[in-house]
């Protein structure tokens, strides 16, 4: 199925020729107390309403007809009168083309040039031009006028056919044109998240709410899962119908009607919409470049903007000459790259936005708003991956999906983290210094802590420090270290007024007093010991390095077993320091209890 809205001035006959194309009688023969029942008169019972009270009909309309070559395609049928352009942006921002209607007996007309607008500003660049009331005058002069104005805009070379739904003439031809007009339009993906912009609510069988809408892609079934925004509710389809047909499933494009369960009518308003989870992201905040051909600067600070169905009151903060940034009243689910329609009520002015960065960064500081205006001058109109990538440096594989982005062939990943090559890089690099200046500014405690070094950078895991930390950086106790330098100076100083004190007697271990005199304090021994150049002990033993090396070769040589008295006497010193080898020992599997004592194993 194929979905195309009407566009065009109000009583130029877009009802009528709906009504027509579907097989659908004229307006006012089903209903007797209609007074004016004639065909092109204007757009059907809607005309009616419009015409005769001068108020526009709020209601979008549907209808169905199976083309010539079988394909089926809906009308959404939308409102001519000036004071309907925001119903009119509901019906036609979710659709991929248009049929545009102009009186040949009126020719074009103001709102012929605002509905235009609209669906250039959309993105529409599809659809079939239908000159009406042919039989009243010639058409020739309102298909002039109009494709003089279709040519400035993404509609420029689209068929055109005049018609009388009076008289039949050319309906024919024009359903065979909306036949090549299908046979033209992309088939969405069917796997594409699911973004349905609720236009029409009511009531379904089961008593939840039935949200109708067109379908751009995806697919929706009972039994899905979706989120309803702006809420953020959890809500789960009850059942689906397409094309006004009950079906298990419904795969855009296509009209559809979905019931959620338990989701009572009054929840859900028009501009609502059903999304699948984490895949969209949830903002009232969103950089835009902006089409109205003049400076932002110039623009009304405050608008409407008008995307699917929903229109969504606006602050403006202009950035660059063609940039700006919107503070929306609610938010919305957008991915970068999708295309609105900013509209300034009070000029009667439509133009074409397209979301640039849908989690703007903070502007706060002198010089941040003309810094962020130039960064976004060389963006695209739909950033992809690697812009955003570029943009946020390291981001969670599903925030770039939530943003409607794939992730770039170079990104460095690390789980289901992706980061910027570049930036990855200049990470590496500020790791380093950070590294570096821990060392310089606490020698006798060197290694940057993994939380502090997480926080430092910015970033969201200490996985993503570790897999930052590559030689000459070092992990080790939950810290990065720098290169290998040794222990500082003074500590070197220290530790050889230790070797020198114990020089004729190496295992008599000083007392924590004699320690601090020959300057091993606590921060030294800490900074000694990580350097290996001390054997720290139980019971607050400090030897010199390779003293338990050489304590086990004495041992060896004792007859075995041999008792802690007989350890202290061959190492000469005293029960304190031998007991604290031997269980050093012990622990390294280098000496054994047995029952008389201890043995050196293989003596």
């Amino acid at each position: 199925m194929q979905v195309v809205a009407t566009a065009g001035h109000a009583g130029h006959g877009k009802s009528t020729l709906v009504r027509a194309l579907a097989g659908l009688p004229p307006a006012g023969q089903d209903d007797p107390a209609d007074p004016d029942p004639g065909a092109d008169a204007g757009d059907g019972d809607r005309a009616g309403r419009e015409g005769r009270r001068g108020v526009p009909s709020p209601a979008l309309e549907f209808a169905l007809t199976t083309l010539p070559s079988g394909r089926r395609m809906a009308f959404v049928d939308v409102p001519g009168h000036e004071r309907a352009v925001a119903t009119m942006l509901a019906g036609a921002g979710p659709v991929p083309a248009v049929l545009l209607a102009v009186a040949a007996d009126e020719g074009w007309m103001p709102q012929s040039e605002e509905h235009l607008a609209a669906v250039d500003a959309l993105g529409v660049r599809n659809g079939v031009l239908v000159v009406t009331r042919s039989d009243r005058a010639d058409p020739r002069l309102a298909l002039r006028q109009a494709r003089e104005r279709l040519a400035r805009t993404g509609l420029r070379g689209a068929e055109s056919v005049a018609v009388s739904a009076r008289t039949g003439a050319g309906i024919e031809e024009l359903a065979a044109a909306l036949d090549r007009l299908a046979g033209r339009l992309p088939e969405p993906d069917p796997a594409a998240p699911v973004r349905l912009w609720a236009d029409r609510v009511g009531r379904g069988l089961g008593g939840g709410a039935l949200v109708h809408g067109t379908l751009a892609a995806g697919t929706i079934a009972a039994g899905d899962e979706l989120l309803l925004m702006p809420a953020g509710a959890r809500v789960r389809v009850r059942s689906v119908e397409a094309g006004g047909e009950p079906c298990t499933r419904a795969h855009g494009v296509a009209r559809v009607a979905v019931e959620l369960d338990g989701v009572a009518p009054a929840r859900v308003a028009r501009g609502t919409a059903l999304v699948t989870p984490r895949r969209w992201t949830a903002t009232g905040c969103v950089d835009v470049r902006t089409g109205f051909g003049e400076a932002s600067g110039r623009l009304a600070r405050r608008m409407t903007l008008h995307i699917g169905a929903a229109a969504v009151p606006v602050a403006l903060r202009p950035l660059g000459p063609d940039t700006a940034r919107l503070t929306l009243n609610a938010r919305l689910p957008l991915h970068v790259g999708d295309v609105a329609v900013l509209r300034d009520p009070a000029r009667r002015a439509v133009a074409r936005v397209s979301v640039l960065d849908v989690r703007p960064p903070t502007l706060v500081r002198r010089g941040d708003t003309s810094a962020r205006a130039r960064e976004l001058a060389s963006w695209p109109d739909r950033p992809d991956g690697e812009v955003m990538l570029r943009r946020h440096g390291v981001l969670h594989a599903a925030e770039l999906a939530a943003m409607g982005c794939a992730p770039p062939a170079d990104a460095v990943r690390v789980g289901e983290w992706l980061a910027d090559p570049g930036h990855w890089e200049a990470l590496y690099h500020r790791l380093a210094g950070l590294v570096a200046e821990r060392a310089a500014s606490r020698p006798l405690a060197p290694g940057l802590p993994l939380e502090r070094a997480r926080l430092r950078l910015g970033l969201p895991s200490c996985r993503l420090v570790e897999a930052l930390v590559r030689p000459p950086l070092r992990l080790a106790g939950g810290r990065v270290h720098g290169p290998d330098q040794g222990p500082p100076p003074h500590v070197v100083v220290a530790v050889g007024r230790l070797r020198e004190e114990l020089r004729s007697a190496p295992f008599c271990a000083p007392l924590p007093e004699r320690l601090a005199e020959l300057g091993l304090t606590p921060p030294v021994l800490d900074a000694a010991e990580q350097a290996g150049a001390i054997l720290r002990l139980g019971g607050d033993v400090v030897l010199p390095s390779g003293a338990d090396r050489e304590a086990l070769r004495i041992l060896g040589a004792l007859p075995q077993p041999f008792s802690v008295g007989r350890a202290a006497q061959a190492l000469g010193t005293d029960r304190r320091v031998a007991v604290a080898l031997l269980e050093h020992l012990d622990g390294q599997g280098l000496t054994q209890r047995v029952a008389d004592g201890r043995r050196v194993p293989g003596r």
